[in-house]
């Protein structure tokens, strides 16, 4: 459970803010959309090989 304290005086936006920036980060979302539709252990490994190939040739373009 992601728990906010809110200072006195402090403006209800920005504890919102940082619940949402909290709730960001523990990946929960993320994780939902992954697991609403299977994929199969091979297109994980081919997706990440592209990730990798594409990570690289930007790395690439980036020196020249």
């Amino acid at each position: 459970m992601i728990i906010v304290p809110v200072k006195e005086g402090e403006n209800i936006e920005r504890a919102l803010k940082r619940f949402k920036r909290k709730f960001e980060k523990t990946g929960a979302i993320r994780e939902l959309r992954a697991r609403k539709n299977f994929e199969k252990p091979s297109m994980k490994k081919r997706i990440q090989m592209q990730k990798a190939i594409y990570v690289q040739h930007l790395q690439l373009m980036d020196e020249q």
